[in-house]
This record gives structure tokens, sequence and C-alpha cells, in this order.
């Protein structure tokens, strides 16, 4: 069973948090620690109730992908130090929406993923044989 690294959880934080597994089911992986990322901003892709939109897969951003998210409304790339974000580049590791990545698949410009550190729920969204498509590990 893969290892895990551990950061600190407020109680907050782990009352609200789905159980920590992985589309393989095992022990979901850190995606990201720099850029912090994950809607916990806790470094991985872990979902709770208040995750709306599903910030659940481990994706390795390229170029296309950025452009695409910013041509559809969401700008990844461009900083906001307003926000303490310093913009994604390609190479970088980020936790997206399930919903944007099957957009992406479906418009041809899906990145790879981390299956490893693509939390479960995004199985509600997304087929394990789409995601595996784009297996990065």
């Amino acid at each position: 069973m893969p290892s895990r690294v551990t950061m600190p959880q407020t109680n907050r934080e782990s009352a609200m948090k789905e159980p920590s597994v992985n589309v393989l089911g095992t022990i979901l992986e850190p995606c990201s620690s720099a850029p912090l990322t994950g809607f916990f901003r806790n470094g991985c892709c872990d979902t709770g109730p208040q995750d709306q939109g599903l910030h659940t897969v481990c994706a390795l951003m390229t170029a296309e992908f950025l452009a695409l998210s910013k041509y559809l409304g969401n700008d990844l790339s461009t900083p906001r130090p307003e926000y303490g974000f310093a913009g994604l580049k390609p190479g970088d590791k980020w936790c997206l929406c399930a919903t944007r990545f099957l957009q992406a698949h479906e418009e041809g410009a899906a990145p790879r993923v981390r299956l490893a550190a693509t939390h479960t729920k995004t199985l509600s969204v997304v087929p394990l044989e789409i995601l595996q498509l784009y297996a990065a590990d």
C-alpha cells in the first residue's frame, strides 16, 4: 500500500472531508505542495460536501490545457497575488474539477493525471477507463 505524507489537519477539515482514497482503491497520495493545491489546500485532491466543483483530479498542467481553461473562463495561468496565487505553468500539478477534466477530454486537450493522487469521488463524473487513458503513473 503506498505511503502518504500527512499534513496537519484542522478539526473542521477532518470533519468535512471524505475518506482519502484514490481511484485505484488505495490511500490518496499527495498531488502537489508547490504549488499548494487541493480544495482544502493540503496538497491532496481531497474533497468533501463543501467542494461544489469536485476538485479531485490530480493533473499535470500543459500549455494546451491551460489555454483551454482560460478560454473557458477559468484562467489558471495568470498570477493573482491578492489571493496568494502565482499562476500555473506547464509541468505544475494541480487538483482539477472533475467536470473540467471530462470537458478537456471531450475537447481533445486533457492533461495527464496521477491516478494514485486522484480522489475516488472523481469516478462519479469521469469513468476510470477515461482516466487511465491519461495515466502518468
